[in-house]
């Protein structure tokens, strides 16, 4: 519909430029006034749901904005944001740490102020790093997913568990490609390695770890279902697929490593071609509201990053600390920088030196 309605004035301004003298009063602003109250959010198709319940429809009703949701994959999402050559009809995009990074390098951002969103004061330090454009919204954390029934948390916390022979075939690991993909790699180098981007001894070690994977998974659905149905005993994920599980009591629960702790970002970022600055401030200063924030925890699952907001007992349930407070529970974010600059070799090397295997 917005591209319709830039066609449509991009036509009107040609039309009042040839023919001005014939068509007198003719504008291209008519349809302008119709949406200056209205901002598009680029975000998850999965949670935008209750995205919509949580934070959105008590947003338009607070504010008297109106919001359009843009919803599509991270990799997807940033892509045309590039392509539309500062023509992309976003306003505000929510989007991984790394994505985020990768966006900024391109010069796709722009900075969200201190002055324009007064809660960026109050929230934790991660949250607020100034490595990013745009703060965090919520945070997660990376760790072992696990069958009750055939582990205990102790073991389940240790990453040789996913080389032991015992569990042979009965444990499933992420693909690079999925948020907890890096984080893990990034666990098993600084446990075996020389810090969190010691790539070679992180792959030479999930390298021999390989041959007694059952699966390399790309989602969340798919390594659910093998705990669920009994397939794998565990696997490394981030803390949130642990919830509904939990909830629906699955033999099932989460444990943070006893070392190698890492965890991502959600952000909330402003494309440089934001047409509606007003308003994708307003609404990332709600959001990061305690009011919001407590909303999204309990509605969508989200990990609060505003200490004063309430988290929810399941939550509390499945990450215990690191709920409330990860980088006191031990967690810690990676450098962008170095993901960024060697994101394509890694992949490569993934699918070469690790999951082949």
């Amino acid at each position: 519909m917005r591209t319709n309605q830039r066609r449509h004035r991009a036509i009107a301004v040609a039309v009042c430029t040839v023919i001005t003298a014939t068509l007198a009063g003719c504008s291209a602003d008519g349809d302008d006034a119709g949406d200056k109250n209205t901002l598009v959010v680029s975000t998850f198709p999965f949670g935008s749901e209750e995205l919509q319940k949580a934070v959105i429809e008590p947003f338009e009703k607070k504010t008297g904005y109106k919001v359009e949701l843009d919803t599509g994959s991270n990799a997807d999402r940033l892509t045309r944001l590039e392509l539309a050559n500062g023509d992309s009809g976003v306003d505000v995009m929510l989007i991984s740490d790394y994505y985020a990074a990768l966006g900024q390098s391109k010069k796709l951002f722009q900075p969200v102020k201190a002055k324009d969103v007064p809660n960026l004061g109050k929230l934790r330090d991660f949250a607020a790093d100034d490595t990013y454009q745009g703060p965090a919204y919520t945070y997660q954390l990376n760790g072992t997913l696990y069958r009750t029934d055939k582990l205990d948390a102790e073991a389940a916390a240790e990453w040789s568990v996913f080389g032991d022979k015992k569990y042979s075939k009965k444990t499933a690991i992420p693909d690079i490609s999925v948020t907890s993909g890096q984080l893990t790699i990034s666990g098993i180098g600084s446990v075996y390695g020389s810090g969190p981007f010691d790539i070679d001894k992180a792959y030479d070690t999930l390298g021999s770890w390989a041959p007694g994977t059952l699966q390399f998974y790309t989602s969340s659905t798919e390594v659910t279902n093998l705990l669920s149905q009994g397939e794998i005993v565990a696997a490394p994920a981030i803390s949130a697929f642990a919830t509904s599980l939990i909830k629906s009591g699955e033999p099932v629960s989460w444990v943070a490593p006893s070392k190698g702790k890492y965890m991502a970002t959600n952000r909330m970022m402003i494309p440089k071609d934001a047409e509606h600055l007003e308003a994708a401030n307003a609404f990332i200063d709600y959001y990061l509201s305690a009011e919001a924030q407590t909303r999204a925890a309990e509605v969508i699952g989200d990990m609060p990053v505003n200490p004063d907001a309430e988290v929810p007992a399941v939550l509390a349930k499945v990450a215990g600390k690191a709920a409330t407070d990860p980088v006191a529970a031990g967690f810690a974010t990676l450098d962008p920088e170095p993901v960024v600059a060697h994101r394509d070799e890694w992949v490569e090397r993934f699918a070469r030196e690790v999951s082949a295997k």
